[in-house]
């Protein structure tokens, strides 16, 4: 290993210090040289045990805590060879059924042959006491497993396949596994493996695979159409998915084609017409869309009882709470009342809430149990401080778990519903079609369900767009707020809100208000005049925390004006580093004690703590929190977030974790803040329309500045290109022949 200018290091395994069992991230003590001198050994070493023998090529580096140690980079195996080290192996646990005492009485029986003997002559193993031939056979297969697994997860590393995708595979083919991936490396792509194509098609280049090999070209169409579910489509035309797997792939378009016809023709791909032309569905996305619109005109044929005396109830509200309501909101009231569905929708200020209020209390008079959820946890956090109602996050109100595979289901379902009358969903627009559909799966029959939300904010994150079909197919009673009441037209942040969705420039000019514009110059005069705003000038002038009140909103990830640069702005602006704050680099990002970070994906089996002593699990996308210590002996990281407690490992920091100073308009949704600063300069072309300012401006509650160009908020304004999203779910609900349940 010279030539990469690796270093070379052999020796047994004198003990294995930490192993993360997701990664197989290890920290070892490895007896080196013929002085057996002890050196720390650092890397993804997967399934290595005391008393192993191991070769490790990489580099010496220094440790801030713990000093000068060996970072692995490649490693070889070899199994233990004298009878000390065999016997420290098999004492160490490695082959489950093996401990200290029965590894002693095997290596006493058959000294340096004791793994030979395992492996090749099990039934020997039951002349030793304590063990039965049944319990032979186990030991010999849990050993061979190992070193199955082992030589699987070498093979696969090669390509960069992490260890925890090598154990889907060896789930899923066992001894197998590497003829298996010979035979056919696209099989590593299956969805119980779920492997990226990129590396299936390396390790397939690597054996010389011809390029129109059919099982590339139609795991390469599959790649595809899950690329586009990823950026929220539930489905796309068939002609657009040849033209651009062919081009992919480097294939002529008539064999894609025919890929695609045996995918559909395996059920691997569903295929619908819609308008004439064809588009073609993963069968999960079908199956989903189908579900939805199914149920959803089941509830229109059998809606839920209906209650009488609307006006009544409306005016003993109206006469105690000494308020009158609009015209459109007396009648979004009545349809709560007497239809088993209504979608209500608004902007800001044009009375949502206090609708909701009125159908709530109504409701319960009546008897009804009402469940209230939103799809985050500040969003529901909200809504039970608007409606004085408990509110779940919809995750939890379904009860969600997750299978053997770390992949969520949900415990509330058809044979386990819900125990309400009437659901209510708050920010509809960002439930995507899985959620949905498992909402449905869970709603008693005859259950009264309201969706409410904004439809001209920006889609859900996930695949679908629900709401919005749900309101264009014209079959459920919808009622759209308009009217801004007088008390919300002196806010700026609500008229201007209004104004853009018309497609008018907000008023910018004003200086007594909670909208403001402010020039910023260049580039980096704009990133100076948002670190000062959140630094100085907005906790000095408003008394508001640039942790718990101020955020910064940006409509993209890159440039100078995107999250990950002025991130690091305003870590050293609001939380500069000091004696005694410790912090850490991992993966190349750096967290910081007392740094404002948020939760990047779902994670529904991350435990978090309260300081009442209560205690539960799940932190969601968009969770927001501060870390409180990092703990570098012990590799972890505590978050407080809102009142819950969370300690991440560093390897589930780095993967899980992204400073949040600054986070895009995409990771808002949900989420309002008390100030907002959004930079509107040199924004990316796809990144400039209405729908996504218009979700950054209605993210404010209390102070909206911009920093930038005024050419640029107005080219936002007028681009009204709404995020175009390729679903199946308005067709399924207005033609004929959707699936009825």
């Amino acid at each position: 290993m010279e030539e990469s200018g690796l270093l070379e290091l052999c020796g047994q395994v004198e003990h294995v210090v930490y192993r993360n069992e997701k990664n197989q991230y290890t920290v070892l003590v490895l007896l080196a040289g013929e002085d057996r001198e002890e050196v720390t050994v650092v890397g993804t070493i997967p399934m290595v045990s005391d008393g192993e023998e191991l070769k490790v090529y990489g580099r010496w580096e220094q440790n801030q805590s713990y000093g000068r140690q060996f970072r692995a980079e490649i490693f070889e195996h070899a199994r233990p060879v004298t009878e000390e080290g065999m016997l420290r192996y098999l004492s160490s646990g490695a082959v489950k059924g093996v401990g200290r005492v029965l590894a002693g009485r095997i290596i006493d029986t058959f000294g340096a042959n004791a793994l030979e003997v395992i492996e090749h002559d099990p039934t020997r193993l039951a002349q030793i006491k304590g063990i039965t031939e049944e319990k032979a056979k186990e030991i010999s297969e849990e050993y061979k497993r190992i070193y199955g697994v082992r030589e699987l997860m070498v093979y696969l590393g090669a390509f960069g396949v992490t260890p925890e995708v090598s154990m889907l595979v060896w789930k899923k083919y066992g001894d197998e596994s590497i003829s298996c991936v010979q035979e056919d490396p696209y099989s590593l792509c299956a969805p119980e493996i779920g492997l990226g194509f990129q590396i299936a098609d390396q390790i397939a280049q690597s054996m010389e695979r011809p390029q129109d090999d059919m099982s590339r070209v139609q795991a390469g169409v599959v790649y595809v159409i899950r690329h586009n579910v990823n950026n929220g489509h539930t489905c796309v035309p068939r002609d657009a998915l040849i033209k651009v797997a062919a081009k992919l792939l480097g294939v002529d378009p008539e064999l894609a084609g025919d890929a695609v016809e045996e995918l559909w023709g395996s059920f691997v791909l569903m295929q619908e017409v819609f308008g004439g032309r064809e588009y073609l569905f993963l069968q999960q996305q079908h199956l989903c869309e189908q579900y939805i619109a199914g149920r959803m005109k089941a509830m229109l044929r059998a809606p839920a009882n209906a209650i009488a005396g609307a006006d009544m109830h409306i005016g003993t509200i109206e006469e105690r709470e000494g308020i009158k309501y609009a015209g459109k909101q007396r009648e979004a009231i009545k349809a709560a009342m007497e239809q088993g569905v209504l979608i209500l929708t608004g902007g800001p200020g044009t009375g949502k809430t206090t609708t909701l209020n009125a159908i709530i209390r109504i409701l319960k008079q009546a008897g009804e149990r009402v469940l209230l959820a939103a799809p985050t946890g500040r969003a529901a956090k909200r809504m039970s401080e608007l409606t004085g109602e408990e509110s779940k996050t919809i995750h939890r109100m379904l009860q969600v778990d997750w299978d053997e595979r770390d992949q969520p289901f949900f415990n509330r379902n058809e044979r386990n519903p819900l125990e309400c009358e009437c659901l209510v969903i708050d920010e509809m627009s960002m439930v995507d079609a899985y959620v949905f559909e498992s909402v449905l799966r869970a709603l008693p029959i005859g259950c009264r369900l309201i969706l409410v939300g904004d439809s001209d904010q920006l889609p859900s994150v996930g695949a679908g767009n629900v709401l919005g079909d749900l309101i264009a197919a014209g079959l459920f009673p919808t009622v759209q707020l308009k009217e801004v009441f007088r008390q919300s037209l002196e806010s700026l942040i609500i008229t201007n809100a209004h104004r853009i969705v018309a497609g008018e420039m907000p008023e910018m000019r004003r200086r007594d208000g909670d909208f403001f514009f402010l020039p910023g110059g260049g580039p980096e005069q704009a990133r100076e005049l948002v670190a000062a705003l959140c630094g100085t000038r907005l906790p000095k002038s408003y008394g508001y925390s640039p942790f718990e009140d101020i955020q910064v909103l940006c409509p993209s990830r890159k440039g100078e004006l995107g999250t990950v640069e002025l991130n690091k702005l305003l870590r050293e602006t609001v939380n500069p580093p000091k004696e005694g704050k410790s912090q850490v680099k991992i993966s190349g990002q750096l967290f910081r004690e007392g740094d404002k970070v948020m939760q990047v994906r779902n994670d529904y089996q991350l435990p978090w703590s309260r300081e009442d002593g209560s205690e539960g699990q799940g932190v969601y996308n968009g969770d927001m929190g501060v870390i409180t210590r990092i703990d570098k002996p012990g590799g972890a990281i505590e978050v407080r977030t809102d009142d819950r407690l969370v300690v991440y490992d560093f390897e589930k920091a780095g993967e899980e974790l992204e400073p949040a100073y600054a986070v895009t308009v995409h990771k808002s949704q949900g989420n309002e803040f008390n100030a907002v600063i959004i930079p509107v300069m040199r924004v990316p072309r796809q990144l400039c329309y209405r729908n996504l300012f218009y979700t950054a401006v209605t993210r404010a509650k209390k102070l909206l500045i911009l920093v930038g160009e005024s050419g640029v908020v107005r080219e936002m304004v007028q681009n009204d290109r709404k995020t175009q999203r390729i679903t199946g779910l308005r067709e399924f609900l207005t033609r004929d022949n959707a699936a009825e349940l």
